[in-house]
């Protein structure tokens, strides 16, 4: 375990001084999988507080976006508009608090961060699981997947709406240029895209996989990489065409379970993709231009799970339930430079950053928790009790122009 403090890790958090477009380290050629004892050596950079960031590649993203999605703030760095205090007009009204979807309690508990009390707490239809905002930003949905409906919450006032017929929503996406809805249907092994607004189905896309469950696209929006947990597999999808073009199987490494394939997150350059894997306990790299090759596996702790990146492009945050630890991984040396523990241990499951990117809010499965863990020096703020089985919590509002859904991938 690294545990040897980056000091520039810290301050860059929520600076502007090191900020910018961090890039992946050099990989293997495409198609190679090379297990962790038999890595190439990476060249280092060495992290200190004077440290600045090497300038960013060319951008290799195609020339040609989906048609109707935003165009991006930089062509380096997909994550450009998620910086601190970057908050969309749609959401600037709306009161900063954290949404945690408790699947054991079929219940939803509201926390206002800034004193870490539960403002309110109200019932859902059977087992939520993930807590979305559209893509317009106006609408929180939670995902009620064995209830089989998808309850609005209006993000100004935080009270629930009528709740939308939909079938098996393990959780919700939305395309970038915000004309679908991508229902994982995860039981039904379905994509199912919907009109974003009324949820109405507009095509089933049946998958060769089990589980489906969590997704991120293309830095030009015209596919997006789906894993599937319960069949080792990844598939990417064309999001025009609504079609699979590629299915992945991911490997096994050597004394491990049989891969689990969980979050997914795309590099702020656009060149890779990272896979959460909760049973070899790391992440897969992947190149993320079509089509895709599995490149390399990257240890980061026991049950890893869900995948954030900190508002200034800089390092991947890997939540690892199987052991109560956070992982950060530098983007630029593709290597785990700190871990913080939990006190007295934990199940860190699903969440996301503070709109100042200073805290990492975060669901503790299996102990009916919720907790707020500090980036700078790793202080667990607050540990909050909420229902059974909090899963995929939503901070919100978050810096960025439109969601593409999950906890708050924001772009």
């Amino acid at each position: 375990m690294n545990l040897r403090p980056a000091l520039c890790a810290l301050l860059l958090l929520t600076t502007t001084a090191c900020s910018g477009g961090g890039h992946a380290a050099e990989l293997p050629a495409p198609g190679t999988v090379v297990p962790s004892s038999a890595q190439p050596s990476i060249r280092p950079s060495k992290v200190t507080p004077s440290a600045t960031a090497p300038p960013a590649p060319a951008s290799r993203v195609k020339p040609h976006l989906l048609p109707g999605m935003p165009l991006p703030l930089s062509p380096k760095d997909v994550w450009a508009a998620d910086r601190p205090g970057r908050l969309a007009a749609a959401v600037r009204r709306d009161p900063y608090r954290i949404y945690v979807p408790n699947s054991g309690s079929n219940t939803v508990t509201e926390i206002d961060p800034r004193t870490y009390k539960v403002i309110r707490t109200f019932r859902t239809a059977r087992e939520p699981q993930h807590v979305v905002p559209s893509w317009d930003l106006k609408t929180l949905w939670v995902n009620n997947d064995l209830g089989n409906t998808l309850t609005p919450i209006n993000p100004l006032t935080g009270l629930p709406g009528r709740p939308v017929a939909v079938h098996d929503p393990y959780n919700l996406y939305f395309t970038p240029d915000g004309k679908h809805a991508v229902v994982m249907a995860s039981n039904d092994k379905q994509l199912v895209f919907r009109d974003p607004h009324t949820m109405a189905v507009q095509k089933v896309l049946p998958v060769p996989c089990a589980g489906v469950n969590h997704a991120d696209f293309s830095a030009d929006g015209t596919s997006f990489l789906v894993s599937c947990e319960f069949s080792g597999q990844l598939l990417l999808v064309d999001t025009a065409a609504e079609k699979i073009l590629q299915v992945l199987r991911l490997p096994g490494q050597r004394g491990m379970h049989a891969p689990m394939p969980q979050d997914v997150k795309l590099s702020p350059d656009g060149r890779f993709y990272y896979v959460a894997d909760m049973m070899t306990n790391g992440l897969w790299v992947l190149s993320a231009q079509p089509p895709v090759r599995i490149l390399k596996f990257i240890p980061t702790g026991l049950g890893a799970h869900g995948l954030y990146v900190t508002r200034n492009s800089r390092y991947l945050i890997i939540t690892n339930r199987g052991e109560g630890s956070i992982s950060m991984l530098d983007f630029v040396t593709a290597k785990v430079v700190r871990k913080i523990k939990i006190p007295r241990g934990g199940s860190p499951d699903m969440g996301g950053i503070s709109p100042d990117g200073q805290v990492l809010w975060v669901s503790g499965r299996y102990n009916a928790v919720v907790y707020a863990i500090r980036f700078s020096d790793g202080k667990l703020l607050a540990r909050i009790p909420v229902g059974k089985g909090p899963h995929g919590l939503a901070v919100f509002p978050q810096p960025g122009r439109y969601s593409l859904g999950h906890t708050g991938i924001l772009r």
